[in-house]
């Protein structure tokens, strides 16, 4: 069972990364399920995909129910209703893009109604926290 869970988070991952440049293929959900499944299957890739430095804390403070900063939340906003608008140009049915309309108004209220807004402290004081804290070679307990 390990292994599917490995399998299934490696191409959620590839996943979320094309997402990055594909538009319409969602980045984050791939990331957060490639987090889920790598909880389930391997610690490592898990602690791996959470210390990652460009969506590592996002994924932490996701999981740990801390919620996303605000910059994040007008970003993913911008960018779901950038693409999604981009995308009206390929769709001549009236029922796609009502589809599209609902799923951007279900995502946009998800995000700003029921999802928590990450107060972050001022960068000094955030490098200031992140040289206090132990490195994992130094770390008694190894890290886990």
């Amino acid at each position: 069972m390990k292994l599917f869970y490995n399998v299934a988070g490696v191409l959620a991952v590839v996943l979320g990364i094309l997402g990055i440049f594909l538009p319409l293929l969602p980045t984050t959900p791939f990331l957060l399920l490639a987090s889920a499944c790598f909880a389930r299957g391997s610690l490592r890739l898990h602690r791996w995909l959470l210390s990652h430095p460009v969506f590592g804390d996002y994924l932490a403070n996701f999981e740990a129910g801390r919620g996303i900063p605000l910059k994040g939340k007008i970003v993913a906003t911008v960018m779901l209703w950038g693409s999604m608008l981009w995308s009206t140009r390929h769709f001549d049915s009236g029922a796609i893009l009502l589809l599209m309309i609902l799923i951007g108004v279900c995502v946009s209220t998800y995000l700003w109604r029921f999802l928590p807004t990450l107060r972050l402290p001022p960068k000094s004081e955030r490098k200031r926290a992140q040289a206090a804290l132990p490195s994992d070679s130094t770390r008694r307990d190894g890290g886990a």
